[in-house]
């Protein structure tokens, strides 16, 4: 069941406050309940809402690993590529999948080596950035 139902008691214990106090915040209309029978019910996502915790976010189900090395490369266009990049991969919102991005630049073969580990869709908007990036 994704979003089970509570009982007051089960309520009380989980927002750590007495049973009574729970059907007061219910009678009060600042908590939302059902009435089933002579007992209430809540769901948990009402309570969490109640209480102030946000609900979990979704898990993404496939992660990519993508590695891209880009050869001769100079100091000041791979600085300005990790840059680009890095401001992109901070550019989502609270709900955005998490995103891993991580660059290393060797100078002696000036090779910068991009590590990304995201969402499918997300690491494709990456790859196409990375070559909207080299295009400039």
């Amino acid at each position: 069941m994704a979003n089970p139902l509570l009982t007051v008691d089960e309520a009380a214990a989980a927002l750590k406050l007495h049973r009574k106090t729970v059907l007061r915040h219910i009678h009060d209309g600042r908590l939302e309940a059902t009435r089933i029978g002579k007992a209430y019910r809540i769901e948990r996502a009402k309570l969490d809402a109640f209480a102030g915790r946000a609900a979990a976010p979704p898990v993404a189900s496939a992660r990519a690993t993508v590695i891209v090395e880009l050869p001769d490369m100079t100091v000041a266009s791979a600085e300005r590529l990790a840059t680009f990049l890095g401001a992109a991969a901070l550019s989502g919102d609270a709900d955005s999948r998490p995103l891993t991005l991580n660059t290393a630049f060797d100078p002696t073969t000036g090779a910068l080596k991009i590590v990304l580990i995201a969402a499918p869709s997300d690491a494709a908007r990456m790859l196409d950035l990375i070559e909207m990036g080299l295009s400039r």
